[in-house]
């Protein structure tokens, strides 16, 4: 504030640069209070390399805020976070404006061109920003630099209209405009411009699906960009140093961290912020001071209740700035627009049966009797038809989906529907509350006990575990080094362990936990490692086979695919101490154990809370060590509050590629090239597909598709032995394809 207050620092090239979108937004609303007309660009995280089309929205913002600065006049300021200041960004010729006017005449050649080389995508009907669609005489547009969309009707090239459409409805607001203003959806390029630019794009080394200007454009300026860092006078609104350090530690900007030596404006003398809980104490208290309000409007200020307006000076701004001085007050009524959380609708209609049970959130459990059509104010809505006792029926709008769910019970019986109007489902919710409640208070109890009783000391001879680890066969990461040794001085402090390890999949999280094992084995104790499906079962199964293969431990498995007999002896083995690792499902649940010291649960977030809880409770002095790619957020707020200890291991192993995620429409040439892609690289693939029913249709398809394809097909249905099968020719080399149900998504380990 002080330093936008000061008419010296005034310059048309000022920069402001900033941490994060936060921080851009309060530094905007402090240069708008001071009449500066403000451009705030996004905060825009790429790396070199990633595909623009994720950034589309963020890209479509920084093209409007740009547009908005280099087209305006007078006291005017940039405001950006550091990371988007990362890469050159465009020059200012690039931004013009093309204006339509009722009555003009327009070339439609000419402005078909134009668009498509400003980087408007050409449909049918237009949906969303960056849109054009040319019908005959009608041409629907939704450009850039506001929230509406134009519908320009023709008479031959004569503008006859031009009116806003929604584009929910497709449907016209009558009332004419007298002129439109079009700003580019990237950059506003003649044809030469634009065809040396798509050049070098195509020409690029990268590695993407579509080799276009919005997947790789920004990657490939050259002359069309600068760098902004350079070419304004750039400010940090406070010390980088950390920022610019994190940055440059983990990528490698096209923008050199040298240019980032920028001044920091000073700290305040004269001004501090304000917390405005009770504007009235603020006013009366400060009485002897010139006092301003900012408020959004008059009804802004009615609503606020100030017991006087006298002496008051209000501006009526849209703004949030509180400060205070020895001579001053600014004070804001305004609140912060929190963003609504809208639930997602977690049910599809097409998924639906006519009779199955829902249940509304305040109505409670009800009949689903299909879709009808109604007429409402003249125009044809939806609506889901649910019918409750009595034969009362609720109609919900099918857009408001989100309110029902579907009903689902363990034992499979059929529920009671409820009444509509009556308290009956309230008074449930309220004691389902309780109930969850009463089991938060029990996992803390547990946890208190666990923290309150001495644990199991399991040393280490660090002769013999530096010996263990070097025949890994690969080179710890620094991360996993560290993990290891978090884990056994958790395990040899006396203190029971209850650890989360958290680490993508392929970072090393079960070396992790062999360690562990090998440990506690050498101080004659017993270790169970629990996995969600009989899959990671065996996996685990056979790589502490190979693992411990030179150590005379001896290592059970159990899972649906153990035999009664063979199920009888391992449970023996485990009561009387003769099998040192046990590894299986949650059959191992029930399992007595002569003197189990370590439990592991691989992939957390796939067990119930009970689950968990019960693995505890088997000993209460055990150390329990819990292993996520993605843990669930209750154990990462035990994590972060220190109900658990947590590792982390953030560096891949030295050979692993980065996974690449991709997310498109069905279509069956996307499928085909990616699949062709993996072939060619002498790699396999897994297919999920989450339908049992469905499953041997869509095997079908793809040997349709690509006739001399070798498919397997894998999901529970499928005996033990068939899958075992199949799971070792695939890993052989026998199949190309896996096509299967979730049953493979957690951790399975195939090398190619």
């Amino acid at each position: 504030y002080e330093y936008l207050q000061n008419e010296d620092t005034f310059s048309n090239n000022l920069l402001l640069v900033c941490k994060n979108d936060k921080e851009a937004i309060k530094t905007a609303h402090t240069a708008t209070f001071l009449n500066y007309k403000s451009f705030v660009l996004p905060d825009l995280r790429l790396s070199y390399g990633d595909d623009l089309r994720s950034f589309q929205l963020e890209i479509y913002e920084l093209i409007e805020a740009l547009h908005g600065y280099f087209n305006s006049d007078g006291k005017k300021v940039l405001i950006s976070p550091i990371r988007t200041l990362l890469i050159p960004l465009p020059k200012e010729e690039f931004f013009p404006t093309i204006e339509i006017e009722f009555a003009s005449t327009i070339k439609i050649a000419e402005l078909k061109d134009k668009l498509y080389y400003w980087g408007y995508s050409f449909v049918d009907i237009v949906t969303q920003k960056g849109e054009v669609s040319f019908r005959g005489d009608i041409i629907d547009i939704y450009p850039l630099g506001g929230d509406k969309s134009y519908r320009i009707s023709l008479f031959d090239e004569d503008v006859e209209s031009i009116r806003e459409f929604l584009v929910d409805t497709q449907k016209s607001i009558n009332n004419d405009i007298e002129i439109i203003k079009i700003i580019p959806a990237l950059l506003g390029l003649n044809e030469e411009q634009y065809k040396a630019w798509q050049n070098r794009v195509q020409q690029s080394s990268l590695d993407v699906f579509v080799k276009d200007i919005d997947s790789l454009g920004f990657w490939y300026l050259n002359e069309l960009g600068k760098n902004y860092i350079k070419s304004f006078n750039g400010v940090f609104i406070s010390n980088m140093s950390e920022e610019l350090e994190e940055i440059y530690s983990l990528d490698k900007p096209i923008i050199p961290s040298s240019d980032f030596d920028l001044k920091v404006i000073p700290n305040a003398k004269k001004f501090r912020e304000l917390e405005v809980i009770n504007p009235n104490a603020i006013i009366k208290s400060n009485s002897n001071k010139h006092i301003t309000i900012i408020a959004k409007n008059e009804s802004v200020v009615r609503g606020s209740e100030l017991n006087s307006f006298e002496n008051l000076k209000f501006v009526y701004r849209d703004i949030i700035v509180n400060l205070i001085s020895s001579d001053e007050v600014i004070i804001s009524l305004n609140k912060p627009v929190k963003r609504k959380r809208v639930k997602k609708a977690s049910i599809i209609l097409d998924e639906l049966k006519i009779g199955d049970f829902v249940v509304h959130e305040n109505h409670g459990v009800g009949l689903f009797k299909g879709v009808e059509k109604r007429v409402v104010l003249g125009s044809t809505r939806e609506f889901v038809l649910i019918e409750y006792q009595n034969e009362d029926m609720l109609l919900i709008p099918v857009e408001n989906l989100n309110v029902i769910d579907r009903y689902v019970a363990d034992s499979g019986g059929t529920p009671i529907l409820d009444k509509m109007g009556k308290s009956s489902f309230k008074r449930l919710k309220s004691k389902v509350k309780e109930k969850l409640f009463a089991i938060a208070s029990q996992i803390i109890n547990l946890s208190a006990q666990r923290h309150l009783k001495k644990g199991i000391k399991l040393k280490r001879n660090m002769l013999e575990h530096q010996i263990f680890m070097s025949e890994a066969g690969f080179i710890h990461t620094q991360d996993q080094e560290e993990s290891i040794n978090a884990m056994l001085d958790d395990m040899s402090s006396g203190k029971m362990m209850d650890r989360l390890l958290s680490a993508d999949v392929g970072f090393g999280k079960t070396e992790v936990a062999m360690n562990g094992m090998f440990v506690t084995w050498k101080n004659g104790y017993q270790s169970m490692m629990v996995a969600p499906t009989t899959l990671l079962c065996s996996q685990h199964f056979k790589s502490m086979q190979e693992r411990f293969a030179k150590y005379d431990i001896k290592i059970g498995k159990l899972d649906r695919f153990t035999t009664g007999k063979a199920k009888t002896a391992l449970l023996k083995g485990l009561e009387d101490g003769s099998i040192d690792i046990v590894v299986g499902t949650h059959a191992l649940l029930k399992a007595k154990f002569k003197n189990l010291a370590f439990i592991v649960i691989d992939e957390e977030h796939k067990f119930g809370v009970k689950q968990k809880e019960a693995l505890k409770e088997i000993a209460i002095d055990v150390h329990l060590l819990s292993m996520s790619a993605t843990p669930i957020p209750r154990s990462l707020n035990m994590a972060l509050s220190q109900v658990k200890t947590f590792s982390e291991i953030l560096t891949p192993p030295v050979d692993r590629q980065g996974v690449r995620t991709f997310v498109k429409s069905y279509d069956e040439k996307i499928i085909k090239e990616a699949i062709t892609r993996e072939l060619r690289r002498g790699g396999q693939i897994f297919y999920v597909f989450n339908s049992i029913a469905q499953i041997e249709e869509k095997r079908k398809v793809l040997e349709k598709l690509m006739p001399k394809l070798r498919v397997a097909v894998l999901h529970s249905k499928i005996s033990a032995v068939q899958t075992e099968k199949d799971m070792m020719k695939f890993e052989a080399g026998e199949y190309d394809v896996m096509l299967s149900t979730s049953i493979v998504e957690s951790g399975i380990h195939m090398p190619q």
